[in-house]
């Protein structure tokens, strides 16, 4: 309330009261400006692979700490069909795809399915592609694997070497795109992503090793780049991390025996990096101005990149490099400086993001395939088996909890409002705390 060009003149009186009330008024205004900076607690959505930062980790939540199969579950739903694609969250409703298969033909509907988070209740479920023939997936895979992703109005649905499609929240299908078909092995894995106006992921298969970016709003394909490096065995299963650095996006894709940085509105090449290794599933991270990967089988290394090279940069921007309980399947997590990993035989470690200094080492216990989730100094480790093992990472570790729900997980953990979405090979369900 600003009175200095009022048109009438105050008694003394009313000027003091006036400026107490213009003193109250700025204070007020103060504070809500403060509420209104401060960030929300909880983020509603979790978009896609890995949450909003796509880095799995988030903040400013208390999540549940202890449950069991008929403890703590607000509710749980059986699902149809398998897939080991983690759930996302848009708007207060689950997307979720599944593997079902056809009663006739014996081969795979691909579906997606839309739940409301509240109840678990499937609003609709949508048949997406039915391929005439299901080739022989791994064990440990399914044929409904990659994570969805939403975009902010659509949900992109990726299948891999049988489909991609984009979808409305209405469940009207956008388009459809099947013919970047390649001879899979193992079958599909790694999710896709979005950056602008494109959809990009791998297409790392027997013959076939290219970085693939469709138009998000036809689904036409919009340009490819191939690995370009020799490998006898071509098919890895990795997921993108897009990150600016320096004022320039870099879309950073691990492959068989490479690692490229891209410009992901063209495709052209920013650096490399030459490993041996194939079958690279662990999604790449950024932490501390370096990008952590994970090199595949048969020995995997951990290698931390300096990413503001260009060129083949093997020889001089790898900054460390450790092959100790090193994942092949489960993704790195990075937090303050450091960077921990849980090794698919159960061996948690962290270690010095900038020296590789290990920190500290923890055997966990059981199989891991889902990547970790990092709460605040909270570290939550799912294993194949089902169970959840928590620990305080704020210094040493600390095990503050150990969750069995008795059923077989290979899908990473998800968040909604201040609970956990967990998916079992029959089952989601949302975990609340006490």
């Amino acid at each position: 309330m600003n009175c200095s060009n009022s048109t009438h003149r105050l008694l003394p009186q009313k000027k003091q009261a006036s400026r107490e009330l213009g003193g109250w008024f700025t204070n007020l205004f103060g504070w809500l400006l403060v509420l209104l900076c401060v960030p929300s607690p909880v983020n509603a959505d979790w978009p896609a692979f890995r949450g909003p930062g796509r880095s799995g980790k988030i903040e400013g939540v208390q999540l549940p700490t202890r449950w069991s199969d008929d403890q703590n579950i607000r509710w749980q739903v059986d699902l149809p069909g398998s897939g080991w694609s983690s759930p996302i969250v848009v708007d207060q409703t689950i997307y979720l795809t599944s593997a079902v298969e056809a009663e006739s033909s014996g081969n795979q509907r691909l579906i997606l399915m839309k739940l409301d988070a509240e109840s678990g209740q499937v609003m609709w479920q949508l048949d997406l592609f039915q391929p005439t023939k299901s080739p022989r997936i791994h064990r440990k895979n399914s044929h409904a694997s990659p994570t969805p992703v939403w975009d902010g109005k659509h949900v992109f649905v990726h299948f891999g070497h049988q489909g991609t499609a984009c979808v409305d929240p209405s469940g009207q299908v956008v388009w459809r795109n099947d013919q970047l078909a390649y001879p899979p092995v193992h079958g599909n894995g790694g999710s896709p992503t979005v950056v602008d106006d494109l959809l990009i992921f791998s297409r790392d298969g027997a013959d076939t090793a290219v970085v693939t970016a469709l138009d998000k709003r036809t689904g036409q394909l919009t340009w490819e780049r191939p690995r370009d490096v020799p490998a006898s065995k071509r098919f890895s299963f990795c997921t993108p991390l897009v990150h600016e650095i320096h004022g320039r996006r870099q879309l950073i894709l691990p492959g068989s025996n490479v690692v490229q940085s891209l410009d992901p509105r063209t495709g052209e090449e920013i650096w490399r990096v030459r490993y041996d290794g194939y079958s690279v599933i662990p999604r790449p991270i950024y932490e501390s101005g370096l990008v952590f990967v994970c090199t595949g089988y048969n020995v995997p290394s951990l290698l931390a990149i300096d990413p503001t090279g260009t060129g083949d940069v093997t020889e001089t921007h790898v900054k460390w490099q450790t092959k100790t309980a090193v994942p092949h399947t489960p993704s790195l997590v990075g937090w303050d400086g450091k960077i921990a990993a849980v090794s698919d035989k159960g061996i948690a470690s962290c270690y010095e993001a900038e020296t590789g200094r290990q920190l500290w080492k923890q055997r966990v216990g059981g199989n891991f395939s889902a990547s970790p989730l990092l709460v605040e100094d909270q570290l939550y480790l799912l294993s194949e088996e089902g169970v959840c093992t928590i620990y305080d990472v704020s210094d040493q570790p600390r095990r503050i909890a150990r969750n069995d729900i008795g059923q077989r997980c290979l899908a990473s953990l998800a968040v909604v409002e201040q609970d956990l979405l967990l998916r079992s090979a029959n089952r989601l369900m949302r975990i609340s705390a006490d």
